[in-house]
């Protein structure tokens, strides 16, 4: 039985390097990336790391990716280490260039934070989206080409425009819910493999009998 392309394998299509498993490329520890998730780049798709923007060495946020997600070309991730303090009349960091100026220098607290950034699983994000820090994207969601997400994302959801808003429900809730108790993308690769008809059909009852 087949089981699939290699997921230690870079590019999993042979003679087509823009597809990329990035998680055989990412090198930083606080970018967490799941098996089968792929960028698609025809620049440099190995150089996801990237499209991380302000994710500095001594940031500790995290960006996590689940599973066989779906990522296009020119994406990005704004990380917590982009923002300012807006407490005070102003928010230029006059801190950072030193010479007398870092007497300004904030206290941790007084810099918004939001936390890890957690995309799940089966998620395709379109082409130039932006996903702002903090935000968490459940299972199964869309986001479409040049959004701009501001706000959590609920699983099978699609979302688009700047800022993205909710454009529908992929299923019903019931079915959403079952969805996320069979969690089919933390089966083995055989048992993923045997049923694929099953996994992208929409058939619930033929899914909960594999």
């Amino acid at each position: 039985m087949l089981l699939g392309p290699d997921p230690k394998n870079k590019h999993p299509m042979e003679g087509f390097p823009q597809i990329c498993f990035i998680k055989n490329t990412v090198s930083n520890p606080n970018i967490i990336i799941g098996d089968y998730t792929y960028y698609d780049d025809p620049e440099d798709s190995e150089n996801f790391d990237r499209n991380v923007l302000y994710h500095y060495p001594f940031s500790t946020d995290k960006l996590i990716i689940g599973k066989f997600c779906a990522l296009a070309k020119g994406i990005k991730f704004i990380m917590n280490s982009a923002n300012h303090k807006m407490s005070g009349f102003s928010t230029y960091p006059f801190q950072i260039f030193n010479n007398g100026w870092e007497k300004v220098m904030p206290q941790i607290h007084e810099f918004p934070y939001k936390g890890d950034t957690v995309i799940g699983n089966d998620v395709w994000i379109g082409y130039e989206s932006v996903i702002m820090p903090g935000i968490k994207i459940g299972d199964g969601a869309i986001i479409a080409a040049k959004s701009v997400v501001v706000s959590d994302v609920k699983p099978y959801t699609i979302v688009g425009g700047n800022p993205a808003k909710i454009i529908k429900q992929r299923f019903p809730s019931d079915i959403v819910d079952a969805l996320l108790e069979i969690s089919w993308w933390n089966w083995d690769i055989e048992k993923i493999s045997r049923n694929l008809e099953k996994i992208v059909a929409a058939d619930l009852d033929a899914l909960r009998s594999c």
